[in-house]
């Protein structure tokens, strides 16, 4: 059997091929990941918000029955239980600052979340289309592997290239 001889520039386009099938594989896996953090990013923020409502609503309780005490006072003359209501508004107002000192707590949480969440979203997104252009650069590489076109690997190389700037882009985020 008569061996057909090898083209030199095949070496180089399995070498680039290898290079591109390693970056699409962790392109995906890393997409993967930073897709996770930004999906659990925003059920925590989601959550803070949740209970940002609730310290809300208990706040305006407190809110309102201060407000029903301090008419109350207004209608009474003096004695004993006048003090025993201001004591009562006076500990309605310390609660009404607790909770909005806790709401700004919250508040603050749940931004630093959301802004986790668009990071992730943003990582993911790169490394999305870094995997798409470099499957498309392996599957050009491979056609011209097949037919034994240069072309074909050279139009591949260029969706390479995307492919390894939108990968290292999901690292560094150098183009938003």
């Amino acid at each position: 059997m008569a061996e057909e001889k090898k083209e030199p520039w095949l070496s180089y386009l399995a070498l680039t091929t290898v290079i591109f099938a390693v970056c699409a594989t962790l392109s995906t896996l890393k997409g993967g990941g930073f897709s996770t953090r930004s999906v659990m990013s925003q059920s925590q923020a989601s959550d803070q918000w949740s209970y940002y409502q609730a310290k809300s609503i208990k706040g305006y309780l407190y809110e309102l029955q201060k407000e029903k005490l301090e008419l109350d006072s207004k209608a009474m003359k003096g004695g004993s239980l006048k003090a025993d209501y201001e004591k009562r508004i006076a500990a309605y107002g310390e609660k009404i600052r607790w909770y909005d000192d806790e709401k700004k707590e919250i508040m603050k949480k749940a931004g630093e979340l959301e802004a986790r969440r668009d990071e992730s979203q943003k990582h993911s997104g790169a490394f999305g289309l870094a995997a798409m252009f470099l499957q498309i650069a392996i599957l050009l590489s491979s056609i011209a592997a097949l037919m034994k076109q240069k072309y074909f690997w050279f139009i591949g190389m260029g969706a390479g290239c995307f492919g390894l700037l939108y990968f290292f882009n999901g690292f560094f985020l150098f183009m938003r």
